[in-house]
């Protein structure tokens, strides 16, 4: 039998003040919870996500998305060069202090290596697909295998005079131990075989930092006009193309490509008696900081990873297997000057 109509009203009516008691419950609660702030280091990622957006943003032209991809990374690699350097940091001292939120250091650098991780993989996606849109406008981004004869030719002579006067390879054994590898700097990793004595080595190739990052391949090429055919190689990739002169006499059997990012945060004590001392000693333990993140090419073999690692005394969440080009904050050299049809229209007051 069902109730009179007067008594489904009153049931609800008496169960209003008990929803709304409860309601305020739940509500002092989460204001007396850490869970009511937003986590200071996932909270820059998103704002880095919403830098990487732009590049993303069809009303700005090709040019301006691609130097949004670069700013991006460039705010990424100082994010780990500073703040994820710095909960390593406490990770180390045993720091047992919370964050606002309620997170250990331990807790904020999973969270952080995990956020980073899918930012990172967003920025190679993003990458590719400007690549695409660069190759439509004449601008076209070639591995080392897509370099032509001809290229190879004129890259092999501007390689003899203009690179391999700079590079210094070095062979890994007990009597050549592993070399300090600078912050932000990239070497070729390889697994060498003597040719005399079938002796295999470990050897490096660090890149110098002081010459381009990108060269042009195109033979005879022309100032670039709108449309003109432009093709260029990374500076990594041209120098696994000459390897020979670099390792003579010596076989290469693996090689890759690794970029280091180190501890770059800088305590000042204000109260020095030389503030200029003070910073040039504090500049040269900058140089030396701790290993806070490795970069490795994808296409890395295994046992030089390992090498990698175990040289740099990195621990494994510190090595990231890229899937892409290292290094993006580098694309502004990318951008030619004389290309204003394809960025930001200047602006005369």
């Amino acid at each position: 039998m069902s109730p009179p109509n007067d008594v489904a009203p009153m049931s609800a009516l008496a169960l209003a003040p008990a929803q709304a008691e409860a309601a305020s419950t739940c509500l002092e609660e989460l204001a007396a919870s850490p869970a009511r702030f937003f986590n200071r280091e996932l909270s820059w990622l998103a704002f880095n996500r919403r830098v990487l957006a732009e590049s993303m943003n069809p009303r700005h032209p090709l040019l301006e998305r691609l130097r949004f991809l670069a700013i991006s990374a460039n705010n990424l690699d100082e994010f780990y060069m500073v703040r994820v350097a710095g909960l390593k940091a406490q990770v180390r001292e045993g720091v047992r202090t919370v964050s606002e939120d309620g997170l250990t250091a331990t807790e904020q650098l999973l969270l952080v290596n995990a956020a980073a991780s899918d930012l990172m993989a967003d920025q190679q996606t993003r990458w590719r697909e400007l690549c695409a849109e660069l190759a439509t406008e004449g601008l076209h981004y070639v591995s080392a295998a897509a370099v032509t004869p001809a290229e190879r030719e004129g890259l092999e002579e501007r390689f003899l005079s203009e690179l391999f006067p700079v590079l210094t390879p070095l062979a890994i054994d007990p009597a050549h131990p592993f070399p300090f590898i600078p912050n932000l700097a990239f070497s070729l990793v390889l697994k060498i075989r003597r040719i005399s004595d079938g002796r295999q080595l470990y050897a490096l190739a660090p890149l110098p930092a002081q010459v381009a990052r990108f060269w042009d391949v195109t033979p005879g090429r022309q100032p670039t006009r709108r449309k003109s055919q432009r093709r260029v190689i990374s500076l990594e990739s041209m120098v696994t193309l000459f390897l020979d002169h670099l390792f003579p006499g010596c076989e290469i059997e693996e090689q890759g490509v690794f970029r280091l990012i180190r501890d770059s945060d800088v305590e000042i004590e204000e109260e020095a008696e030389d503030l200029v001392r003070e910073f040039e000693a504090r500049l040269k333990q900058r140089r030396l900081g701790s290993v806070v993140r490795v970069e490795l090419e994808a296409s890395t073999p295994e046992e030089l990873r390992g090498f990698i690692s175990a040289s740099l005394h990195a621990n494994p969440e510190d090595i990231i297997v890229m899937k892409g080009l290292l290094g993006l904050d580098e694309l502004t050299q990318l951008i030619p000057p004389d290309r204003p049809d394809l960025k930001f229209k200047a602006f005369e007051p």
